[in-house]
């Protein structure tokens, strides 16, 4: 690997320390090979989530979304790609398909930058498909497995949990994350989390897709607490201690689950 290669992934995992620490730890828990993979996957990530919010301008962050989308297409096409300290790593990990799936998550943070709401539960759980879903479903290729529509709904589980644990700082930014906010809603949308994560982690996998999965270790139990403790939702208290977390991190990986 070149100087400038490592500099980069050492750029990413900075990005990804700083931005995204749950990621961060559930990369540093992957094989090495893999490890470095994620690390530039997740600072893309980053770079990607936090460009609406850099700007009260919306047609700027319009532009700043659009700079990646094009970034990617530039990926898929197989031709000259821009040099940059994430793209240019990204470029050597992706194929043209995951960079074009990729395209659909920076297309759904276009939800960020305006203050319209979701239309119904089916609305947001295609927002989490193409955000969360499409970032994990991208993880297990480079792990070198696939999705599977049983799958992707845990998948999409997974980015429940992490939506959750958001509302209330995206209320604070005058967003609407969630259709409905009553404890009865809370409840039922986390059962059916719960119940497509169950699912999902009865399928055979390969051997390297759960460390590819790692990044969703806390989900379960912080849907637990969504759907017996509601309120956590609103009041910015859905977590788990930090003990408890990092033991349950440590447990899965060591278990070769997710």
């Amino acid at each position: 690997m070149s100087e400038a290669a490592i500099d980069n992934i050492a750029a990413c995992a900075a990005i990804v320390h700083k931005g995204d620490p749950a990621r961060f730890r559930a990369a540093m828990a992957a094989p090495l090979g893999l490890r470095e993979k994620l690390l530039v996957l997740y600072a893309f990530n980053v770079e990607v989530a936090r460009a609406p919010w850099v700007t009260a301008e919306a047609m700027i962050a319009e532009m700043r979304l659009q700079w990646w989308h094009d970034a990617l297409g530039e990926i898929a096409a197989g031709g000259a790609v821009r040099r940059h300290e994430v793209v240019t790593p990204l470029a050597d990990i992706l194929t043209p398909d995951q960079a074009l799936d990729l395209q659909k998550l920076v297309e759904a943070r276009r939800w960020d930058i305006y203050p319209d709401g979701f239309a119904d539960e089916a609305a947001l759980w295609a927002h989490l498909h193409n955000t969360t879903g499409a970032l994990m479903r991208a993880a297990l290729g480079l792990a070198g497995a696939l999705s599977a529509p049983a799958l992707d709904e845990g998948l999409k589980a997974v980015a429940l949990a992490g939506w959750l644990t958001a509302v209330p700082a995206l209320i604070a930014q005058n967003r609407q994350p969630l259709p409905e906010v009553s404890d009865a809603a809370l409840r039922r949308l986390a059962g059916e989390a719960l119940g497509k994560l169950k699912t999902a982690r009865r399928l055979s996998l390969p051997k390297a897709a759960p460390r590819a999965l790692l990044a969703g270790w806390h989900s379960a139990p912080l849907l637990k607490l969504a759907q017996n403790e509601p309120p956590r939702v609103r009041n910015a208290t859905l977590e788990l201690a930090p003990f408890r977390a990092q033991m349950r991190l440590a447990r899965l990986a060591l278990t070769n689950r997710w």
